[in-house]
Order: C-alpha cells, then structure tokens, then sequence
C-alpha cells in the first residue's frame, strides 16, 4: 500500500483552495513514486506531533512531560509566594442577639456592594465595634479588624477599624486604617484624628504638618478644632509651651453652645497652666466649670486649686 504523505509534507495550497503545480518530495509529477524515493523505516518517519526538527516537537515520551509536551518545555512550577497569601485572622464571637440591623441606614447601604452573606457578617462586627467601645476598647478593636477583613475595600469600614484601634491606643495601626479610608472616599474628617496617631508615636512634627496642610481648609467646624487641640498639644510635646497658647487662642473660645466648646476651654486653659500661667488658667477652668454640667472634666476643682 502507497505510504500517503504526512500533513506537514502535503503541498502549500494556494489562496484559491487548488493545489499547485509543483511535485511532491519524492514523487514524479504524474504523482507516481520517483526511482530515487525508498520507503521509510518507522524510526525515520516523522512523529505524530510534526516534524522533529520542529521547535516544541515530540520527542521521547518516556522522558516525560517537559519533553513530550508539544507547546514545548515548561519551566517547573514555582511554590506561592507566601507573603501574597492573605493570612487568617482570629475573630472573636458575635453575641446571638446582634443582627446587623443596628447600623444606621447610610452605613448599611455603603455594604451593598457585599454579597449578602459577608455583608450580614461585617454588619455584625461593626455593631460589635459600637457595643464595646467604651466598655472593652481592646475587643471592639478586634471586631474591627474583623469587619475589615472581610470588606477591605470600603472606606466605612477602613475608617471604623481606624477609629476602634485609635482608641484601643494602636496608634501605627488607626494611622495605617484612616490613610486607607482617606484614599478610598478622599474624605478628610479623620485628619485630626491622624495627626494625634503621629502624636501618639512621638511624632510631634508629623502632627503640625497634618494640621498645616491645605485639607485643613476642608474641615467642618468641630474637626477644625479638633485639630487646633491636636496642634496645641504637639506643641507642648516640642516643649514650645507659649506657642501651645497662641494656637488655640481664637473667636470660638467665646463659643457656649456648641458640644466643642467644653472641650476647648478646658484645652485652652490646660495649655494656660502648661505655660505656667496660673492665674489665667484658674479664670479660664472656671469658665470651662459653667459648661460642664454633667461633670465631665475636673475644671471645677481646678479652678478652685
């Protein structure tokens, strides 16, 4: 029986679909076989991926599937890179009764993005982080860590991780959580609140370059003191007691209304004591004493010291 030539010995085909003219390797051009064409012997014809002088051709299957693989050879498979392999977290137990339902509405639209299931669990943590807040700081940081785990990407949850670890006194770890929620929303309502972190890691300068910076000029009127209070204190952590003062000295020390107004006074008259300016101090804690009516700072015995 005639040996039919191979796919790869088969004559190009012009683009009409015809065969051409010219012969076949080894055959006359009446397509019968030359004198010179002998039949080849099983080893010396060409594999069944091609020809063997192919790149990636088969080779030796025996040698295995580097060799044999007709894509050609294929470096060894590397082991994962451990450092991109997100580890596990430890999260601690959800009290039966809370449902997620708690959060405030605008908080649970913003975890629609979630597959239900995960929002439902992260909803959870985040009334977790509410529930111990003042009661177990150090737990209601370890449910924002949670929540964050399993929704990374918002910035709700970013900034309520940054919030828990600040006041579970993780000052590295709220600064690291705020940054990432003030790249996801651009919202800057959390700078005060990072520049205390820097303040916390005896960074006082780090502090006064946060409260110097153009975002400052976006603050509402409570974060803006907020941050003048910050700026005082890295102040007097410099040592630069008078300028503490001055920092703090503005038209809003008149205010009486205002839940921020407690808070300043006592900070201004604080950093009037600091400076060793006893009297003023004395005048000023009085003045915080007649807003503090449920007794939430000692500016009364102050005063009277």
């Amino acid at each position: 029986m005639e040996e039919r030539p191979r796919n790869s010995d088969r004559p190009a085909r012009p683009s009409n679909g015809r065969p051409s003219a010219r012969p076949v390797s080894g055959r006359s051009s009446s397509g019968r076989p030359s004198s010179s064409a002998r039949p080849q012997s099983r080893e010396e014809r060409p594999a069944r991926g091609g020809r063997s002088d192919r790149a990636g051709a088969t080779r030796q299957v025996s040698q295995g599937r580097e060799v044999s693989d007709p894509r050609g050879f294929r470096p060894a498979p590397q082991e994962r890179d451990q450092s991109r392999i997100r580890p596990r977290i430890f999260e601690p137990d959800i009290p039966e009764d809370v449902t997620g339902e708690e959060l405030e509405k605008s908080v649970r639209a913003e975890l629609l993005s979630l597959s239900a299931e995960n929002a439902k669990v992260v909803a959870r943590h985040m009334v977790c982080v509410n529930l111990y807040m003042d009661v177990d700081p150090e737990l209601s940081h370890k449910h924002a860590v949670a929540a964050a785990h399993h929704a990374g990407r918002l910035a709700v949850v970013r900034e309520t991780a940054g919030y828990a670890a600040y006041r579970a006194g993780h000052y590295e770890i709220a600064l690291k959580e705020l940054r990432a929620a003030n790249r996801i929303s651009g919202d800057v309502s959390m700078w005060p609140v990072m520049a205390d972190c820097e303040r916390g890691l005896g960074n006082p300068l780090k502090a006064l370059n946060l409260a110097g910076s153009a975002e400052v000029k976006r603050l509402g009127k409570s974060e803006e003191i907020e941050m003048r209070i910050v700026a005082s204190g890295a102040r007097r952590d410099l040592g630069e007691f008078d300028a503490a003062v001055v920092t703090l000295q503005c038209k809003e020390l008149k205010n009486e209304t205002d839940e921020w107004a407690l808070r300043l006074r006592y900070a201004y008259a604080d950093a009037l004591s600091a400076a060793g300016r006893s009297e003023e101090a004395r005048e000023w804690f009085a003045k915080c004493a007649d807003l503090d009516t449920q007794e939430e700072t000692d500016a009364a015995d102050r005063a009277s010291a």
